[in-house]
């Protein structure tokens, strides 16, 4: 996955309670191979309407948030099912971070796996943040995993927290198999040595 140390773009502030996965990516369209693209259906149904116009009043369809690398959205962002097509969707369209007040449990560790920081902010800061963000011209935030801190427009900067292990991934843009992975010649090392001095733990017909 794509590594992440620190992220300035566009905020983009997305309203609404309790947005599931399937506002995310309706399930029609889970079958989709994802090598044409998941961003197209990021939020379709909200997005665009039966004849594949554009909602204009959606906030993706407008400027400048069609470049939005930020979403700031409200509780429990991501919850329902666990389908990893939403963060996909999400990666494809170009969003590298969500800051939240609460995530989906689900949702929220399919963004570790995936390349996608999930910030958890306290709820009246992100209110105040999408405020100022539909209000105001300056719609750039930053959000910084090396240290641990979100820098709002304005000057204002908040710290979070992440689980020091999926840090680590994000930083060297790894998930947890290709971490596994990359202890390989460690991995075998260690089994020769172990099967040499037990050699009865060794399954008939394993190499």
């Amino acid at each position: 996955m794509q590594a992440f140390i620190c992220e300035t773009g566009i905020a983009a502030p997305l309203e609404g309670r309790n947005i599931d996965t399937d506002q995310i990516v309706p399930a029609r369209f889970l079958k989709v191979d994802r090598s044409k693209g998941y961003g197209r259906i990021f939020f379709h149904d909200l997005r665009f309407d039966a004849d594949g116009n554009e909602h204009a009043d959606f906030i993706l369809n407008r400027e400048p948030f069609r470049q939005a690398s930020i979403l700031v959205a409200d509780v429990n962002f991501g919850c329902g099912s666990s389908r990893e097509a939403a963060v996909y969707a999400l990666a494809d369209f170009g969003i590298r971070a969500v800051i939240a007040p609460s995530f989906g449990d689900i949702f929220y560790n399919n963004c570790l796996k995936n390349g996608i920081v999930p910030v958890r902010l306290d709820e009246a800061v992100v209110n105040e943040l999408r405020t100022r963000l539909r209000e105001s011209n300056d719609r750039m935030v930053t959000v910084d995993l090396q240290n641990l801190s979100v820098s709002l427009p304005g000057g204002g900067r908040h710290d979070f927290a992440i689980d020091p292990f999926w840090r680590d991934c994000l930083l060297k843009g790894v998930d947890d198999l290709e971490l596994t992975l990359s202890h390989e010649q460690e991995i075998k090392r260690f089994e020769a040595r172990y099967y040499s001095e037990m050699p009865w733990a060794r399954v008939p017909g394993m190499s």
